[in-house]
């Protein structure tokens, strides 16, 4: 089992009960955890969009500098299904700047390595996060609807270009260009091609999680271990503002739980054994924006019952998405 996970524990407090309610509380069917994060003063925006009506909004993360095509029509349309990953939304960027940021517990504490494959549930249009992580990384497989496909593909292929066109001429420059470049290799790790990075559709009702890999080119579904057994698992699964009404809870937390189960589950008490199995639990991150406290709880609730929960504390996840921004970010563990 994974010496990595007891690290991960001091990420924040763990959330133990959504029904819990404050001593003289005068909102007694607001749980406790609602009820501390919905009483902060929370900026007051749009539904959560970086600029909705922009056909391509600019970004930078991490000293790069990202183009976003995105497809305002789309957005109003009345396509059956959602389509809220036609466009970018504030929460991305942010979220992408912290689990990318080389001080971010899941990289110091060596739980994430350039072994890691990491799988993403509602990726949306952007592609910031997979562009972010996968020079660190074995594979990222993205995933959402087929809508999402086209604009998710151009997305990723212009920033790559124009990353790599960006690094090629600004190491050019001056007598130390050979230091520059050596330099630049780590700084400017997103800008590397990306070609571990798969976008596939995975329906939340339908789909089997176990097949995921399969879409990976070259592979059969599955990873072999030493000994040869299949692994059909993922290190990190990621969910970036997936929550926004009730119908989608529960097939969220299901297959989130459906992931997590392809690994098993962390417990504190095992021992590893020499022929054992050393796989290592998944981990989920769920990041939010806070909207309806109802949505939210439904959420929380629905996500106790299949895992453990971290609030992920605001000395790790700094301004940008600490509790008063209107974000959130938990780490999910499987029980047992």
């Amino acid at each position: 089992m994974s010496s990595s996970i007891p690290s991960l524990l001091s990420i924040g407090e763990e959330v133990t009960d959504a029904e819990e309610v404050p001593p003289l509380c005068s909102r007694p069917k607001r749980g406790l955890e609602s009820f501390l994060l919905f009483a902060q003063d929370i900026p007051t925006t749009n539904l959560g969009f970086l600029d909705s009506r922009a056909a391509a909004v600019e970004v930078s993360i991490r000293g790069n500098e990202y183009t976003i095509h995105q497809s305002p029509t789309l957005l109003s349309s009345s396509r059956a299904g959602g389509t809220t990953g036609a466009v970018l939304w504030k929460i991305t960027p942010l979220f992408a700047e912290w689990i990318s940021s080389p001080n971010n517990p899941l990289w110091t504490s060596s739980f994430l390595t350039q072994e890691s494959i990491i799988t993403e549930l509602g990726c949306g249009i952007s592609a910031l996060i997979p562009l972010t992580l996968s020079p660190s990384i074995q594979h990222y497989i993205a995933t959402d609807q087929e809508y999402v496909r086209r604009y998710f593909r151009t997305n990723l292929d212009e920033n790559i270009s124009a990353n790599n066109a960006n690094t090629a001429t600004s190491t050019k420059k001056g007598k130390g260009a050979s230091k520059a470049k050596k330099a630049s290799k780590s700084s400017t790790s997103a800008s590397t091609p990306s070609s571990n990075i798969t976008f596939t559709t995975l329906d939340w009702e339908t789909d089997q999680p176990a097949f995921l890999k399969g879409c990976i080119e070259g592979n059969e579904g599955t990873v072999h271990r030493g000994n040869d057994e299949e692994d059909k698992g993922f290190d990190l699964i990621l969910s970036c503002d997936c929550i926004y009404n009730d119908a989608l809870v529960t097939p969220l937390v299901r297959t989130c739980a459906d992931i997590c189960r392809l690994r098993p589950a962390y417990n504190p008490n095992s021992e590893p054994e020499p022929d054992g199995d050393d796989r290592k639990p998944t981990v989920c991150i769920v990041a939010q924006q806070q909207r309806a406290p109802e949505v939210f709880e439904t959420w929380l609730r629905e996500t106790l019952r299949e895992f453990r929960v971290w609030r992920v504390s605001d000395e790790i996840l700094g301004d940008g998405l600490k509790v008063g921004t209107g974000y959130l970010v938990h780490m999910l563990l499987l029980r047992e």
